[in-house]
Parts: C-alpha cells; structure tokens; sequence
C-alpha cells in the first residue's frame, strides 16, 4: 500500500485495499449439532426452538438459540465448560449471526475430552 504524504489524510487505492468478501450470516446450525453423539450427549429441544446439549456427566454445554437468548443482546449460541478443584472452567458467547462454521471449532473442545476412569 503506498501512502502519499504531501497529501493530508489517508490516500490509497482499492486495488491495493485488496478487498475481499467474507463469511457472513448463521450458516447451518446443524454443521454444529450434529458433532453430537446419542451416546455422550443429551440433546433438548425446548418449546422456543432452542437447542440445549448437555454432556452426560453434565459438565460440557452447549446452546443455539436462532431468535438470541432471553435476556441477553443477541446472543445465538452458548458453550460452557464446568471447571474442577484443580482449574478454572470458562464460557464462550456468540452472536446469532456467527457463522455456525466458526461455532464448529466447538469440535475441538470435544477432541480434548476424554472419559476418566471410574476410581
């Protein structure tokens, strides 16, 4: 990008801008949910639509609400995670327009659980 400094202010082109397009919009929720399984989750589907999905052993959760969340501005999906003695859990928040792609990097979360052995 070249900047012209005899003149005041910001002087460029838009081929040097280099403008782009990028992913908007919700996308398809079910790129999310369906990372899923019967067999270590439980998935509700409440009388507004909303979809909660709780880990069996209650500590993963996950909410898509496609109107937002009550009470909150905007909210669309909610991920928390329950901590332990030893360490802190912690939530993430986005906004009913996040494209459920970005939302889907929940599957990581899921790679690092593991089941615990039983003492």
């Amino acid at each position: 990008m070249t900047v012209d400094a005899a003149r005041s202010g910001f002087s460029t082109t838009v081929a040097e801008l280099r403008l782009r397009t990028w992913l908007l919009g919700p996308g398809q929720p079910m790129d999310v949910i369906d990372l899923f399984t019967e067999a270590d989750f439980k998935v509700v589907i409440d009388d507004r639509a909303d979809v909660h999905i709780n880990s069996k052993d209650g500590r993963f959760y996950l909410g898509w609400f496609p109107d937002g969340r009550p009470g909150t501005d905007g909210e669309g999906w909610k991920l928390a995670v329950t901590g332990t003695a030893d360490a802190p859990g912690y939530c993430v928040a986005f906004h009913k327009e996040t494209p459920a792609v970005v939302v889907a990097a929940v599957g990581r979360v899921l790679a690092t659980s593991v089941p615990t052995a039983l003492g």
